[in-house]
């Protein structure tokens, strides 16, 4: 049975890996969007010395605090959240996840976009069904 230190410093480290991949997440998102993070700082309401510590993975931020970032980015917070290890990732799809994180259109396009993609996979769905001995039919 691990001693309570070595679990202590396991659950330590775990939580610096979270904090430096969601740091690492946000700088490239803000990079991605051509942001400076002062810009960043303003836009979402959060200091420039705490989202530097938060982008160099010092600090873990909460949720409120993603949320406002995620916004100031126009990316999903859940995106960040599940990054930041605060929430389980979902059974989504690397296109989902691509429109989610695109920083050159609105929240109406993704949302647009989503409805459009959620469409033609539920209608492949349906066709799978009626036809399961062919599992590559789809409509063209």
């Amino acid at each position: 049975m691990p001693s309570e230190e070595n679990l202590a410093a396991k659950v330590s480290t775990k939580a610096s890996d979270v904090a430096s991949d969601i740091g690492s997440f946000i700088r490239s998102q803000r990079e991605t969007a051509q942001v400076s993070m002062r810009q960043l700082a303003e836009r979402s309401g959060v200091s420039n010395p705490y989202l530097s510590q938060v982008e160099r993975g010092l600090r873990k931020p909460s949720a409120d605090v993603l949320s406002q970032i995620a916004k100031a980015l126009r990316v999903s917070a859940e995106v960040l959240y599940v990054r930041a290890g605060i929430l389980e990732p979902s059974e989504t799809s690397q296109v989902r996840d691509a429109i989610i994180t695109d920083t050159a259109i609105t929240e109406r396009q993704k949302q647009v976009l989503l409805d459009i993609y959620a469409s033609f996979t539920h209608q492949n769905e349906s066709i799978r069904e009626e036809c399961p001995s062919d599992p590559t039919s789809t409509v063209d």
